[in-house]
C-alpha cells in the first residue's frame, strides 16, 4: 500500500428536505384540516480516526464526498425520510485544516467520538406545524436549508514514541528491521526510504512504535533533498534517536547538521528528549569508537551509545534507554 500523508478534499453535506403543503380529503370525514409533514434532515459529514490505517491513499482516487439530502414531506403527515450521512475513516493522528492549510478544525486523537464536520441541512416544516386556534388552515410551509460545503485539507502525523533522526545512510531503516518486523528497504546509497516506515518494538512484554522518516540534509528546511515535510512525524514523539553513521570523518558535524535542521523547523522537536547513537561501529576499532564519542560529547551532553545495528552489538542497550524513557515508572 503507497503511504500518503497529505489529500485535499471536498465535502458537503446534504440539504433539508422541504416541508409539504397538503389537506386532508377524505370521504366520510366532514371538517377535513392541514397534514402536510415535514422535511427529512440532510445526511451530514462525519470523520472517525481508526486504528487500522495509517494512510490517507484512499482519498488519492476520490477527493468529492456529497452527504444524501433529506426526502420532502409528505400528505397524511408523514415526514420525509433523513439523508445518510457519510463517515470518513481516517488514521489516528490526522489533522484537519481549512483550505487555507492554516486555520486548523481538528485534530483527531485515538479514542476520540466521531467528529461531526458538516451537519446536514434541517428539513422544512409542513403547513400542520402551523396549524392554530386562529389559523387553521395554514396554506404555506417551509423550504428544508442548504447543506454546508468546503474544501478541506488532510495531514497525517503518524503516531509513534521513537523517532528516528539522521543523515541519509546513518543506518535507521537497518536499525528498523533489526529491533522490530518492519521490512524497510535497505541499500548503500542515499534517500533509500523516501516514505515514513512504522516499526513495533517488544521489550519487557511491552511494545513501542519508532517511526522511521526519510533522511535530512544540510538546507532541507529550504526544500534541499526531500525537504523536512516528513520531520511532522515525528512531532508526538516522546523521544528522538538520532543516528550518527561512526564511519564518517567529522561526526560532530554530522549531529550539528541535524540539530540546525530540527531548531528550523521548529514545533520544540529540538527540544525533545534525545540518545544519540553511534551506528556502524563493527567497522571500527575501539580506539576509533572512543574517539569519536568524545568528539560528540565536546557539541552535546545527550547520551552517546555506540552500537551496530548489523551485528546487533550493542543493540539491547540502546534498546532499553529507550524502553526506560517510554516507560518511565516501569524502572
Amino acid at each position: 500500500m503507497k503511504f500518503l500523508d497529505e489529500a485535499k478534499i471536498y465535502i458537503r453535506s446534504g440539504n433539508g428536505g422541504n416541508g409539504c403543503i397538503s389537506f386532508r380529503r377524505e370521504k366520510f370525514i366532514e371538517h377535513g384540516g392541514p397534514d402536510g409533514g415535514n422535511g427529512g434532515r440532510g445526511g451530514s459529514i462525519i470523520i472517525e480516526a481508526v486504528d487500522n490505517l495509517n494512510t490517507l491513499i484512499d482519498y488519492r482516487y476520490q477527493q468529492h464526498f456529497k452527504a444524501q439530502g433529506g426526502r420532502h414531506g409528505s400528505g397524511r403527515n408523514r415526514t420525509g425520510l433523513d439523508g445518510k450521512s457519510i463517515v470518513l475513516k481516517v488514521p489516528v493522528g490526522t489533522q484537519i485544516f481549512a483550505e487555507d492549510k492554516e486555520t486548523l478544525l481538528a485534530d483527531l486523537e485515538k479514542g476520540q467520538d466521531p467528529l461531526i464536520l458538516l451537519k446536514g441541512g434541517n428539513g422544512g416544516f409542513g403547513n400542520a406545524y402551523f396549524k392554530s386556534s386562529t389559523n387553521q388552515s395554514p396554506r404555506h410551509a417551509n423550504d428544508g436549508l442548504e447543506g454546508q460545503e468546503m474544501w478541506i485539507w488532510l495531514r497525517l502525523k503518524l503516531i509513534a514514541d521513537v523517532g528516528l533522526l539522521g543523515l541519509p545512510n546513518a543506518g535507521k531503516s537497518t536499525f528498523l528491521a533489526a529491533t522490530s518486523r518492519a521490512k524497510p528497504k535497505i541499500a548503500d546509497y542515499p534517500f533509500t526510504t523516501l516514505t515514513p516506515n512504522l516499526g513495533v518494538v517488544y521489550l519487557h512484554d511491552q511494545e513501542f512504535v519508532v517511526a522511521d522518516v526519510p533522511g535530512l540534509i544540510e538546507g532541507a528546511h529550504l526544500g534541499a533533498g526531500l525537504g523536512h515535510r516528513f520531520l511532522g512525524h515525528i512531532e508526538r514523539c516522546k523521544v528522538l534517536l538520532h543516528l550518527i553513521d561512526g564511519t564518517a570523518e567529522d561526526v560532530q558535524q554530522s549531529y550539528l547538521t541535524i540539530r540546525k535542521e530540527l531548531e528550523n523547523y521548529g514545533a520544540n522537536l529540538s527540544e525533545k528528549t534525545e540518545i544519540i547513537g553511534l551506528n556502524k561501529c563493527d567497522a571500527l576499532l575501539p580506539e576509533e569508537i572512543k574517539e569519536k564519542c568524545r568528539a560528540l560529547k565536546k557539541v552535546t551532553k545527550n547520551k552517546i551509545v555506540p552500537f551496530s545495528a548489523v551485528t546487533k552489538s550493542g543493540l539491547n542497550t540502546v534498546l532499553q534507554d529507550l524502553y526506560e524513557i517510554i516507560f518511565p515508572q516501569e524502572t
